[in-house]
């Protein structure tokens, strides 16, 4: 129901808005801001996304729970989206949520909603040390060395 809403809703927010601030500023101004609000956006996204993974690939570097680091990774994709969708109010909520304090206090929103049943880090089998990797061994030729039955074609090389 509320992807619903949010479906309906955000397009006539973002017509509404076109329409006031084209009305104010002009349509030249009004494009450009929407195109400038675009390629400023993707920029940050992509600043904040290379910091999200590197955050990422530090936590499982040091076997830390890689929960937030993958939620900030999230909405900042989602912020990206946001950004490159033409509008005023999803620029707004785009830019607001690469806000690093914005996230946080919308994790924690969310924290308190979700509820984890079970975490487990490396449910696998145990893997064996390097040193077990290496079989000591003999081994005897079974098959005969095969000779060839025909001439080559000419197109190989012996």
């Amino acid at each position: 129901m509320w992807l619903l809403v949010a479906f309906v809703l955000v397009p006539m927010i973002e017509i509404g808005l076109f329409i006031k601030v084209g009305g104010l500023i002009g349509i030249g101004w009004t494009l450009v801001i929407v195109l400038a609000t675009a390629i400023a956006g993707s920029w940050l996204v992509r600043v904040q996304g290379l910091r999200a993974l590197a955050d990422l690939r530090g936590s499982l570097n040091d076997l830390r729970d890689p929960t937030e680091p993958i939620a900030h990774g999230a909405l900042i994709l989602f912020a990206g989206a946001l950004l490159l969708t033409p509008g005023f109010f999803t620029d707004a909520m785009g830019l607001s949520l690469l806000l690093p304090p914005v996230r946080a206090a919308l994790l924690r929103y969310l924290a308190k909603k979700v509820r984890v049943e079970r975490f487990t880090v490396g449910g696998g089998p145990e893997r064996p040390r390097r040193s077990d990797d290496v079989i000591d061994g003999d081994f005897t030729v079974v098959d005969p060395e095969k000779r060839p039955t025909h001439k080559p074609s000419g197109w190989t090389r012996h």
